[in-house]
C-alpha cells in the first residue's frame, strides 16, 4: 500500500495545476457570467496539452494512462471551476469511457479521436421526467428495424444538452421489465428528429448547459448501439468510474475553497493581526483540511484498486457520498470565514458553494449512494418499490 504519487503522476498533476491556475480563472469567470460552455478554441488548447482522454487508449488519441492520473487532472481543473473542468471530466470518466469499453470499433473510431483532439464533446443522457434515481423505469425506447435503430422518447437533466456534439442515451431496448430491457445508443447532434428543450436555469453549474432531449422517430445506424438490452450492468460498471469523477469534481470545489481561504485568513486583519492567529479560525482550517484529505484518499483508493478497469460500486459510492457531503460543508465554512467577500459574486467562493450542492445531486444523489453502500455491504439489492 503506497500513498505516494509517482514522479510521472506528480509531473502531470503539476502541469495541470500550472495550466489551470495560470490560464483558466478569467475563462471561469466568463463562463459563469455568460452560462456558456468552454469555447472551441479552448478545447483545442486542452487537447494540445493532453488533458482530454488522459486514460483513453493511445490508438484513439488519448494518453493511455490510468484512471488515477485522469482524476488528478480533473481535480486541478475543478479547483478553478466546474465549468472549465467539465470537458476533461466528460472525456476521462464520462460517456467516452462507456463507448471505449463497450461500443463497436466503428463507433469508437468515429467518435473517440475527435473528443481527444478537442473537436467534439460528448454528453451522457440518463434521467427522464419519471426516471431519476429509479433509472430502471426508463421509457425512452430504441427499436431495431432492419438496418436501423428507431429512437423515441424524452430525456431530462442532460448536462451538455443542446451544446454537446453527441449523446450517449440510456434507453429501453426490449420489452423485458426493469434492468433487463435497458441498453444505450449514441446519437449525434443534428440527427433528424432530435430536438432540445430550453436551457435550464440552475442554482449552480453555470457554464455547464443543461436541457431536455426529445427524440421523435430518430433513425440511427446499427453501430450506434453501445450496449444492447440486458447490458444495464455494464453501463453501471462504467458509471462507477463516473461516480469517482463526480466525487473529484466535488472535491475540487472543496480543495479550491481551502486554498483561497487559507490565503485570505493570512491577509485579512482584525484587532491588528491576521485572523489566522485566532484559535477559532485555526480549528476551522484544520477541520476543512481533514475532510478534504479523507475524501481524496477515498477517491484515489477506488481509482487505484480499479487500476485501468472500473471501480467497485462500494468504493465509488463511498467516495462520491463522502466527497459530496464534505464539499458542501467545506465551501460553506469558507464562505463564512471570508464574510462578505465569500458571499460576493465578485469572488469564486459562493460559486463553489452552489456547485457543491449540484454535485451531490448529479450522478445519483447522496442518499442513493448510501443505499448502494448498504446493498454492497449485505450482498444484495433492495427493492424500493415494496412497501
Amino acid at each position: 500500500m503506497d500513498f505516494q504519487l509517482t514522479e510521472d503522476q506528480k509531473s502531470l498533476q503539476e502541469a495541470a495545476r500550472r495550466f489551470a491556475q495560470e490560464q483558466l480563472p478569467d475563462l471561469a469567470k466568463e463562463l459563469e457570467e455568460t452560462n456558456q460552455p468552454v469555447p472551441a478554441d479552448w478545447l483545442l488548447r486542452y487537447a494540445e496539452m493532453g488533458f482530454l482522454g488522459i486514460n483513453v487508449a493511445e490508438k484513439y488519441g488519448g494518453l493511455g494512462l490510468g484512471n488515477l492520473e485522469a482524476l488528478l487532472v480533473v481535480e486541478e481543473f475543478a479547483k478553478i471551476s466546474s465549468a472549465v473542468a467539465f470537458p476533461v471530466f466528460e472525456s476521462c470518466v464520462g460517456p467516452i469511457r462507456a463507448i471505449e469499453h463497450f461500443a463497436q470499433d466503428s463507433l469508437k473510431e468515429r467518435v473517440i479521436p475527435r473528443v481527444c483532439a478537442g473537436e467534439a464533446v460528448v454528453a451522457v443522457s440518463m434521467s427522464e421526467p419519471d426516471a431519476g434515481s429509479a433509472l430502471t423505469d426508463l421509457k425512452t425506447k430504441a427499436v431495431v428495424q432492419g438496418d436501423k435503430v428507431i429512437l423515441n422518447g424524452t430525456k431530462r437533466w442532460c448536462s451538455g444538452g443542446g451544446h454537446a456534439d453527441g449523446y450517449v442515451v440510456y434507453c429501453r431496448m426490449s420489452d423485458d421489465p426493469g434492468a433487463k430491457g435497458i441498453g444505450a445508443v449514441y446519437v449525434e447532434k443534428g440527427t433528424p428528429g432530435l430536438s432540445f428543450g430550453p436551457q435550464e436555469e440552475l442554482m449552480g453549474f453555470r457554464g455547464v448547459p443543461s436541457s431536455d432531449l426529445n427524440f421523435d422517430d430518430v433513425e440511427l445506424p446499427l453501430d450506434s448501439i453501445i450496449v444492447p438490452a440486458g447490458g444495464f450492468k455494464k453501463l453501471m460498471e462504467a458509471f462507477d468510474l463516473e461516480r469517482c469523477g463526480n466525487a473529484t469534481m466535488s472535491l475540487g470545489q472543496a480543495s479550491g475553497a481551502l486554498a483561497d481561504v487559507q490565503e485570505y485568513v493570512q491577509e485579512r486583519k482584525q484587532f491588528g493581526r491576521p485572523i489566522v492567529e485566532f484559535q477559532g479560525v485555526q480549528i476551522k482550517l484544520a477541520e476543512m483540511k481533514i475532510r478534504i484529505e479523507g475524501a481524496r484518499l477515498l477517491i484515489h483508493r477506488a481509482a487505484s484498486n480499479a487500476e485501468d478497469g472500473m471501480p467497485s460500486i462500494l468504493e465509488s459510492s463511498i467516495a462520491k457520498c463522502y466527497a459530496n457531503e464534505i464539499s458542501r460543508e467545506v465551501t460553506g465554512t469558507a464562505v463564512q470565514l471570508m464574510g462578505g467577500y465569500g458571499y460576493s459574486k465578485e469572488y469564486p467562493m459562493e460559486r463553489r458553494l452552489r456547485d457543491s450542492w449540484g454535485w451531490g445531486i448529479a450522478g445519483g444523489a447522496i442518499d442513493i449512494q448510501k443505499v448502494n453502500i448498504a446493498s454492497a455491504m449485505v450482498g444484495r439489492r433492495f427493492n424500493q418499490r415494496v412497501g
